[in-house]
């Protein structure tokens, strides 16, 4: 019994070090539920709502959107998740949730965009490990703010300078 104890805490252990040591970047799951992945891509829709918000300049919308971005990530069903998905994701999602939720309260619309950086990153990192963008989406960076964002669009529409540098930046990656 103190052996079998033991190898599942080996394996645990294994299993916990492999997620957090591979690069989240090449991460990608082949046999993910697709009930899993549809919540996944609800998540990245309430993304792109939030962007669109932030392009336009309008905080109070990008506020409301990042309400349904948690309402959506709440949603993401961890228990249909291989131990392995779920190791991987729940980092993500307290990353993601953390970035919502200073999106949402934020006062002004700079503190949103402050954390709209981190906030594609990782959004990006979920959708590709889980393969669940509908369509294609085109990871772009701002060189000024050297961040990055999601859009469905391989058209520029800058969400950290909205108006004032809507079309500054550049594709750097694509999921179809």
């Amino acid at each position: 019994m103190k052996s079998l104890i033991i190898i599942l805490a080996v394996f645990a252990s294994t299993l916990s070090s492999s997620a957090q040591g591979k690069n989240s970047a090449s991460t990608e799951f082949s046999s993910t539920d697709s009930t899993v992945k549809q919540q996944i891509s609800n998540v990245l829709s309430t993304y792109y709502q939030i962007k669109d918000a932030l392009v336009s300049g309008n905080a109070k919308l990008a506020s409301a959107k990042a309400k349904e971005f948690e309402t959506a990530l709440d949603a993401v069903d961890m228990k249909k998740m291989t131990p392995l998905e779920h190791t991987f994701y729940t980092p993500l999602q307290e990353k993601l949730a953390y970035d919502a939720q200073h999106i949402r309260t934020a006062s002004n619309i700079d503190h949103m965009r402050e954390h709209f950086g981190p906030f594609s990153n990782n959004v990006w990192t979920l959708v590709k490990a889980f393969k669940a963008n509908n369509g294609v989406a085109y990871q772009q960076y701002c060189p000024m703010q050297k961040a990055t964002w999601i859009s469905k669009d391989e058209a520029i529409k800058n969400p950290y300078y909205g108006s004032q540098m809507l079309t500054c930046g550049k594709v750097t990656a694509t999921l179809k």
